[in-house]
């Protein structure tokens, strides 16, 4: 407490800076607040508490009694009264104000005094049998004692012990009972920490649905529920306050350090969220994910978390729309969720942009300066001091180089250190920018004149394609990333070798753009759920799963019978084979299940039906009934199944319900795809309903996870780079092989020489289609997928194979979503957005 100063100190502010639930003195005002209302079920002030066990233990009878306490002080008079009062005691409070204090003290049976005057009461001021206890504390000349003092109590004991049936002595009486209380207390907040680390279930209240028909626009439905405040949902689903940044009140950021306090828990199930081979209007895997984690949290009581890609706003304001799910089930507040959200896509575009600006720079310097005079300005003299930054000493370390002297360098070293000799045509790198622009997929750069005709053609990339977007889905804690960001290689030298981000001296930098990314952010489902929204990888170029510390967090937050659903981008032939065979065995989780999501109007297209367009009225094959096409097209959904096995994984086939399909339909693909070897298949009406309409899902999938326990890779990491392309070529799309083109057979044997020859491989290829054409629909066999070009992205850790061209910079629509989005400036509601 504030020590006797000169300028008064709140002690208020000193109570208060200790959290309620570590506050074992029982003094912050929240634990005080309880008290002074009855609840005697938190932490209790210890010395009040003290006296109160005092006299429970010593047999008085407080029912009925009379008390009077002596002092108001928060420490003691003031919580002792409270407590007397709850223990059925009639209570008077006295004070230095109190008028006829010695009358009032004499009509006590129970006397509590602690008013901080020595030896104040005397034994006039006690009716004959009372039970007196004394708080006080103070200092008195003794000239006897070798410290010439003694402490005395606000009461005159040897007067007062004369006609007091039970009194306390000081030292020696509450002094210690206020030490036991304090243990008392620690004990309490002991048990309640091992509690909340070993229980099993949340206590969870779902917020509650009330589905209306006709199934209104996703944006009715997400303002039509009040979401709950985002702390309370992390206290409910055990997180504590220091872990937890908000910004706002409905949205978080979660810390690493949540994974380091829960190690020692026991990890949930693990299901990934996958697809068929989908219409242009997408088959819903983001509002099965949703509907799925709805259902089993609050409907089946399961501990359970849904983890999801953050999206990219090129599609919010192109034409696509969001990604938050839809009808009831989907994230909420949907606006935030689709739009800047805690800014992590921002922070990857900043650190993209300033590793490309860093890049091209240092080509520019190397251009127009001697080695010298480049090793000068690289490591320059201040102050009469010269030394090596800790990245410059890691490249001296790579070149061989075992000096730490700047000056101690040969000239050759120098010029060895200092020029990184990129070759401009090898370049890799490109700027990003999170909106669709047409015109940013080729431009030029260093035209203007300050850059002396060092004109190079280059692109920009959506934001969600940078390499470090997939760096910071795949990094398991910060150092990892660190390590990761380190690697990446932008370009190669004139001798072939690679040149990486660590090369550029911006490592370090790049980190510290991210430090805050990294940390996963906590959202809520229209019916109080947890979701875990973090990073968004490209799912054609990259490995298109939500980060590795989000499922990690996750895992241990459900516990070892809860259930984290995550989501793999596209059909279970690009997101499913991605998220196992470069997310899993980058971080060596094994999953248990797999969710295909399927529809009637997928099936129908793949089966011959007429071709589905965004914007355009469907053909009515998709809204009548019609067997024989859905057979046609039921292939597809047989290869995805085969996927899914080909990982050792049960396959829980969710017919996502449209309301154009007919029990016919969905019982023709039941029936196929238990015969093809998929675990069940039930159908889902969760678009509709909300997580009731996603139940019989749920059980399926609980029941799906129980003796779940024979994952496997597809391909060893030793394979040959070609032989891990045959292997998912021919496993995952039914291709009879892979053939490369020239320009990809040189990229190969390049990569391989370089060293990167065991690294997985992402195939990027079309998500319309099991081949690399994307007007080709079913599940043909036997086809060559061709390769055209091969890349690295060590960082991230895995080698590009382009089968096709791959657009990473969409363009904007001639009609774009951004016609219909405004901002009511009297609500300060956003308005047409989906």
């Amino acid at each position: 407490m504030p020590l006797d100063c000169d300028t008064k100190i709140d002690s208020h502010k000193i109570t208060d800076a200790v959290h309620p639930d570590k506050d074992v003195d029982g003094l912050h005002t929240m634990n005080e607040g309880r008290v002074s209302i009855g609840d005697l079920s938190g932490f209790m002030p210890c010395t009040p508490w003290g006296c109160i066990e005092l006299i429970k233990r010593s047999g008085i009878q407080m029912a009925g009694a009379n008390a009077v306490v002596l002092g108001r002080s928060k420490i003691v008079g003031t919580p002792a009264a409270e407590l007397l009062k709850w223990h059925n005691a009639t209570v008077t409070v006295c004070h230095s104000k109190t008028k006829n204090i010695e009358a009032i003290c004499r009509t006590a049976d129970i006397l509590v005094v602690g008013i901080g005057v020595a030896e104040m009461v005397k034994c006039s001021w006690i009716k004959p049998g009372a039970v007196v206890i004394d708080c006080g504390i103070n200092v008195k000349p003794d000239p006897t004692k070798k410290s010439g003092t003694r402490l005395v109590g606000d009461v005159d004991f040897e007067e007062a012990k004369l006609v007091a049936s039970a009194i306390t002595p000081v030292p020696g009486g509450v002094g210690p009972m206020t030490v036991a209380m304090l243990m008392e207390n620690t004990v309490r907040s002991a048990t309640k920490a091992a509690f909340n680390l070993l229980k099993k279930s949340w206590e969870l209240a779902p917020l509650t649905l009330r589905p209306a028909r006709p199934v209104p626009s996703d944006i009715v439905i997400a303002r039509s529920q009040t979401p709950k405040d985002i702390s309370m949902l992390a206290k409910e689903i055990g997180l504590l306050g220091n872990e937890v940044s908000l910004y706002g009140n409905k949205k978080a950021k979660i810390a690493l350090s949540v994974m380091d306090r829960l190690k020692s828990r026991g990890d949930g199930n693990y299901v990934v969220v996958a697809g068929i081979t989908p219409t242009p209007l997408g088959e819903g895997k983001s509002t099965t994910l949703i509907g799925l984690v709805q259902a089993l949290c609050a409907h089946k009581q399961k501990n359970a978390v849904a983890c999801m890609r953050q999206p990219s706003q090129g599609p919010t304001f192109g034409i696509k729309g969001g990604a938050a799910g839809g009808g009831y089930a989907q994230v909420i507040p949907m606006e935030e969720f689709n739009l800047h959200l805690t800014g992590d896509i921002h922070a990857v575009t900043a650190a993209n942009n300033l590793l490309a600006a860093q890049l091209d720079t240092r080509i520019f310097h190397e251009n127009t300066q001697k080695d010298q005079a480049l090793y000068d300005r690289l490591v320059p003299r201040i102050k009469g001091d010269r030394k090596f930054s800790k990245i410059q000493l890691r490249r001296l370390q790579r070149l061989g180089i075992n000096k730490t002297d700047p000056d101690s360098l040969t000239p050759e070293e120098m010029g060895k250190f200092a020029r990184l000799d990129i070759d401009p045509a090898t370049i890799m790198w490109e700027r990003v920018v999170d909106i669709n622009d047409r015109y940013l997929r080729q431009i030029t750069v260093g035209q203007s004149p300050t850059e002396k005709g060092f004109t190079r053609t280059a692109s920009f990339s959506i934001s969600v394609a940078s390499e470090i977007m997939a760096v910071l889905a795949l990094a398991q804690n910060m150092e990892d990333m660190k390590t990761r960001l380190s690697k990446m290689v932008v370009a190669f030298d004139r001798k072939g070798n690679p040149v990486t981000a660590d090369d550029l001296g911006v490592t370090g930098a790049l980190t510290v753009l991210l430090k805050d990314a990294l940390e996963p952010n906590l959202m809520q489902t229209l019916e109080g759920t947890p979701v875990l929204v973090h990073a968004g990888p490209f799912a054609n170029i990259a490995h298109g799963c939500s980060s590795i510390v989000a499922d990690e967090i996750a895992l241990k937050l459900v516990g070892s019978e809860g259930f984290v659903c995550t989501e793999a981008g596209f059909g279970s032939d690009i997101g499913m084979e991605k998220f196992c065979n470069i997310k899993c065995r980058s971080s060596g989780r094994n999953p248990n299940a797999v969710v295909l999501v399927a529809t009637v109007r997928a099936l129908k297209m793949h089966g011959g039906g007429a071709p589905v367009t965004p914007g355009a009225p469907l053909n009515k094959q998709y809204t009548e009934e019609n067997l024989e096409l859905l057979e046609k097209g039921l292939p597809n959904l047989l290869q995805h199944i085969s996927n899914g096995c080909s990982f050792g994984l049960p396959v829980i086939v969710a017919i996502n319900r449209h309301s154009s399909d007919t029990d016919a339909e969905h019982e023709l693909i039941k029936s196929a795809a238990v015969k093809a070897g998929a675990f069940t298949a039930v159908v889902c009406s969760h678009w509709s309903d909300g997580g009731a309409g996603a139940s019989e899902l749920a059980d399926a999938v609980i029941k799906a996870c129980e003796n779940s326990k024979n994952f496997k890779l597809l391909y060893d990491s030793k394979m040959s780079l070609l032989d891990k392309m045959n292997t998912i070529a021919q496993k995952m799309y039914g291709a009879a092989k892979v053939e490369l083109t020239e320009t990809a057979q040189k990229d190969l044997e390049k990569l391989t020489n370089a060293g990167f020859g065991q690294l997985p491989i992402c195939m990027s290829k079309t998500s319309g289609s099991l081949t690399g054409d994307a007007s080709v629909k079913g599940a043909p066999k036997g086809f060559t997928l061709t390769v055209n070009s091969m890349y690295v992205s060590a960082g991230a850790g895995f080698v590009v194979a382009m089968c096709g061209e791959i657009s990473k910079m969409p363009g904007l629509p001639t009609r774009p979503c951004i016609y219909d989005i405004d901002l009511n400036t009297e609500t300060g509601e956003i308005e047409g957005l989906f």
